[in-house]
């Protein structure tokens, strides 16, 4: 009934834990006290005939228990929702470590949307376990087995009648919620599923407005609404059902104890006291089984959610095991990759048999069709890949042999789309060296040609850009973005296709920026733009994942026939 994981996790949390024990023990205290006490003051006026003004003692101390029961019961609820906080805010960073750890390589490969939502709703789905379920099971655990004891040694015929009647609410409980558990964890994949795919259509809604498909991306929506609507409706079907047939089972058993108790009394097995007293300890015998029966369904919601969750993040993703080299000098360094290969997941090989040297200081460029390889051998070479096969050499020395750390002090990318964040310019150039010194930043911005539209800014290097901030063409972005290289005075630089989709001055001044570049650092280009290529000292042409020619622009271009298709279309 309990989930391993879940439960490690809060009890990991221990003066939680043993602050909803005590309350516990208190409580089933404050149960019994309260029961005996009203059996007493009922027997004293009722059948005793004491006048009512000598109990006023006796029912001071009942007020006191009434709100001593009261006070538990704010507390319980509290120490729960404390510690499903606590937990979730634990496991929200344990997930966001182990993201970490797998890698961008990783986190590419997954829809964002799916990821904030397991992030998100995922992790949100885990409170019921904590601020209910797992509270209410230990109240289960200690209240009722007193109560139990208690009535045994005043009844015995009620105790085994007890005895008998109480596990059958957790029996019922534990079969309906293990249908639970399966419709709960459907209902979180299609949330998840909905998540991402209404991200990704938001973020690309202004392409398909333009394309004319939003209105089918509409009707998509609309689906994956419905279908989450209908798994919602299964589970909330399931908790109905569990409620009703708790509801049912503790009012017959109570039945059963109040009957036996009634007959003994009329026969004189019983005194009054004794079978008002077990009357009224009985409801209170079952309501904490009841109200773990009515939490189970969301406990095994979340145990489902988990489930999800550790489904997400338990993938078999090979990590680089980084050494603790300092980079090795001279810098910048040369760079080779010795017999290479990759396949992702086992699968087709998408590299094969890559070898060759990059020298240092070089500008070196990938050129080849879509699916070529040239993605994933960038990939490699910023170490988000370990190759199958081979290896990559930095000055001779093993990449993974180097420190994280260092490696990544060394290394810059520039993609596509470079993303901006919500900031200055100022504040995004020095995204790489963050205490950099205004002076630097400006004559970084200058040499990637970054000052030719900020100096038109009214804020200059203050200007807000990024989300909800000023709007930058595509031109700009990659500007700011090589503004950011030159500051880091990184010592391999890859770019992957940073001209691609630009219009034609803005290509140029990218161009202008990259060349600034050259001669400082080891340049990789996958190469788009004929300009990009031309440029480079040498040119790697990939064919179906293996190396077809290296060579100068005009070499290749007289020697492959692939080449010169390529460059000409």
């Amino acid at each position: 009934m309990l989930d391993k994981s879940l439960t490690k996790e809060a009890f990991s949390k221990p003066l939680i834990i043993a602050l909803l024990t005590a309350v516990s023990i208190l409580t089933a205290a404050a149960i019994v006290a309260q029961a005996y006490l009203l059996s007493a003051a009922v027997n004293m006026v009722f059948l005793q005939m004491m006048v009512i003004e000598g109990l006023w003692n006796m029912l001071f101390i009942l007020l006191m228990v009434f709100i001593l029961r009261g006070l538990l019961a704010f507390m319980h609820t509290r120490a729960g929702a404390v510690l499903a906080a606590e937990a979730k805010r634990s496991l929200r960073n344990r997930l966001i470590t182990r993201f970490e750890e797998l890698g961008p390589a990783y986190l590419v490969e997954e829809k964002t949307g799916r990821l904030v939502g397991v992030l998100t709703e995922g992790i949100d789905q885990l409170d019921p376990y904590f601020s209910r379920y797992l509270p209410q099971v230990l109240q289960a655990l200690i209240i009722s087995p007193i109560i139990l004891i208690v009535v045994f040694s005043h009844s015995i015929l009620s105790g085994a009648i007890m005895l008998v009647t109480a596990p059958l609410i957790p029996v019922f409980m534990y079969l309906i919620g293990s249908m639970a558990e399966a419709k709960s964890q459907k209902q979180l994949q299609s949330l998840l599923r909905f998540s991402g795919h209404f991200l990704d259509v938001l973020q690309g809604l202004t392409t398909l407005k333009l394309f004319g498909r939003s209105r089918e991306q509409s009707k998509s929506i609309a689906i994956m609404s419905d279908g989450f609507r209908d798994t919602t409706m299964d589970v909330l079907k399931i908790a109905f059902l569990s409620a009703l047939m708790l509801e049912i089972l503790a009012t017959i058993s109570t039945a059963m104890i109040a009957v036996e108790v009634g007959l003994r009394l009329v026969y004189g097995l019983l005194t009054f006291q004794v079978a008002f007293f077990v009357l009224l300890l009985t409801p209170e015998l079952y309501l904490p089984l009841k109200n773990l029966g009515a939490s189970f369904h969301s406990g095994r919601t979340s145990i489902g959610a988990w489930k999800e969750i550790c489904a997400t993040v338990e993938r078999d993703v090979e990590k680089p095991q980084w050494g603790s080299k300092a980079f090795p000098q001279p810098l910048p360094p040369g760079i080779s990759l010795s017999t290479v290969d990759f396949s992702y997941n086992g699968h087709k090989k998408v590299l094969s048999g890559i070898d060759f040297h990059i020298n240092p200081g070089e500008r070196l460029a990938f050129v080849g069709q879509s699916g070529s390889g040239k993605s994933t051998l960038l990939k490699l070479l910023m170490g988000l890949l370990v190759p199958d096969k081979g290896r990559v050499l930095i000055n001779g020395i093993p990449q993974f042999d180097i420190s994280q750390e260092e490696w990544f002090s060394h290394i810059a990318y520039v993609s596509q789309d470079p993303y901006i964040f919500s900031g200055t310019i100022a504040e995004n150039i020095a995204l790489g060296r963050p205490n950099a010194p205004r002076k630097e930043i400006i004559r970084a911005a200058k040499r990637a040609r970054v000052d030719d539209f900020v100096k038109e800014l009214p804020m200059g290097y203050d200007t807000m850009i990024g989300d909800g901030h000023r709007g930058l063409s595509g031109g700009e972005k990659q500007r700011i973005a090589i503004a950011r290289v030159i500051l880091k005075k990184a010592s391999i630089v890859l770019l992957d296709e940073p001209t691609a989709g630009l219009d034609l001055e803005s290509e140029s001044l990218v161009q202008e920026a990259i060349s600034e570049l050259a001669g400082e650092c080891t340049l990789v280009t996958v190469a788009h733009g004929r300009q990009t290529i031309i440029d480079a000292d040498r040119i790697v042409v990939l064919r179906n994942g293996a190396v077809e020619a290296v060579g100068a622009h005009k070499e290749l271009f007289n020697s492959s026939e692939h080449y010169r298709q390529l460059v000409s279309g």
